[in-house]
């Protein structure tokens, strides 16, 4: 017989939730589902935080039937706007899993078992990156919180090598840097040395170079992008890293979205260089299957990440510094284990399966770009390094891009969202779904010829 507990137990509801969450993995989400004005929205849902509840079958029933038909379907094989997601059955499950769990993963001395868990999976990304055995880190929220703890990691071990404070902090980037890196430099206070890009945007050895001609006083880090987000182009990691290493920079890999290539042997040349690097994230919620929020932030040499992060306090006496943990490798104290579903799921399916998956995503990505070459009414803007594609349709401005991406996403047909590139409305893809399918592609591209 248990005993009384404050909160009620409600044996039903858990199992309506258990099987709507089994349904909803399973068959997925509406394609249509898409974001309604406040006012609608406020209108079906009513008040919900009341004195007395609504009680969890009202609650539930607003979930399913309002609130989730009024969010992106992110994991549709046909969502190839932004960055979209494709968690594996196996992730998604066990997220319900992680949840139950309820796991402190911030410490060792809490969440000893997790951690390793979750440290397996992050050693087969320092694999990749062709790491040493001591690499590490930990998971994050997001490349945003990844890419700022570790240039907060890379300020810190520059503070520690010289006896003065420089006028301005500086790190280095490309303008195609993702926004969250100079959200980074706006959060530390630092400057950003901007490098030119080449014709696609890409930052190269020599344009570092000829940036620093005018000196590198306070200019603790170079940031390069292993895939950036607008068009998926690879930085010169390896000319970028011989420059740093000649001068004793700190050098950061953003992969948040294209570092998942680096399990493609196909596309693994991009990344040479990247073994020189000296911090380096992903984000398996992106194009390594797994759900949100997930992003592994690593380290070639873990005592940076580290001396900069570690929190002490009285309250913190017992942590074990002996041990592995998370904690002190990030801006951050509490955490959930986030990275075990993304485990999970390459536990369950195996690395292979997982470089085969990436393999799939390129594949229909160069068969798309063949359609498109197919097509006299379409052109190529670049040839893509990775997954992302942007191409035109001849003749049309942006009002008719807006017109075509809105009809179709009203119809579940397919969510393509323009950007811009060279100042221009383009059409762009991101694949990330090994399920999409190059002949559905090859239908949305006939549409753009009517």
């Amino acid at each position: 017989m248990k005993a009384d507990r404050f909160w009620p137990s409600d044996e039903p509801l858990l199992r309506s939730v258990l099987d709507w969450s089994w349904q909803r993995i399973l068959g997925g989400q509406d394609p249509t589902a898409r974001a309604r004005p406040v006012d609608e929205l406020q209108a079906d849902v009513g008040e919900t935080v009341t004195p007395g509840g609504i009680g969890g079958a009202e609650a539930l029933r607003l979930f399913t039937q309002v609130l989730v038909p009024a969010t992106r379907a992110q994991d549709n094989p046909m969502n190839l706007a932004y960055v979209p997601a494709a968690p594996t059955e196996a992730a998604l499950v066990f997220d319900l899993a992680v949840s139950a769990a309820e796991v402190f993963a911030g410490t060792w001395e809490a969440g000893a078992g997790a951690v390793v868990a979750e440290n397996q999976a992050l050693a087969w990304l320092a694999s990749l990156a062709g790491w040493p055995d001591s690499a590490g880190g930990c998971f994050v929220s997001g490349a945003t919180m990844g890419n700022l703890s570790a240039l907060v990691a890379a300020r810190h071990r520059a503070a520690g090598l010289r006896d003065d404070r420089p006028g301005r902090w500086r790190f280095a980037a490309t303008a195609d840097v993702h926004s969250s890196v100079h959200a980074a430099a706006r959060v530390m206070d630092c400057g950003v040395l901007e490098v030119g890009g080449d014709g696609c945007g890409r930052m190269t050895g020599s344009a570092l170079e000829a940036a620093l001609e005018a000196g590198d006083d306070g200019l603790f880090a170079v940031v390069v992008s292993a895939g950036t987000t607008n068009a998926g182009v690879v930085d010169d990691i390896s000319g970028v890293s011989r420059v740093c290493r000649e001068r004793g920079i700190w050098l950061h890999v953003d992969g948040a979205y294209g570092g998942a290539a680096l399990a493609a042997p196909s596309a693994r040349p991009l990344f040479d260089g990247i073994e020189h690097a000296d911090s380096f994230v992903v984000d398996p919620h992106k194009w390594l299957f797994a759900p949100y929020d997930c992003c592994a932030l690593l380290y070639r040499e873990p005592v940076y990440g580290a001396d900069a992060h570690s929190q002490f306090a009285t309250y913190l006496e017992q942590v074990d510094r002996s041990e592995w943990n998370p904690a002190d490798y990030a801006v951050h104290l509490t955490r959930r284990a986030r990275g075990l579903p993304f485990w999970f799921s390459l536990a369950t399916y195996g690395t292979d399966m997982y470089r085969d998956a990436v393999e799939q995503v390129l594949s229909v990505t160069r068969g798309v770009v063949e359609e498109i070459g197919r097509r006299t009414y379409l052109s190529l803007v670049m040839e893509p390094d990775l997954s992302v594609v942007l191409f035109e349709r001849t003749g049309w401005d942006e009002a008719d891009y807006v017109a075509w991406s809105e009809r179709n996403a009203r119809a579940g047909i397919v969510l393509c969202v323009p950007t811009r590139w060279a100042d221009r409305p383009v059409l762009r893809f991101c694949f990330v779904n090994p399920d999409t399918l190059v002949e559905r592609i090859s239908e949305v591209l006939d549409s753009l010829g009517d």
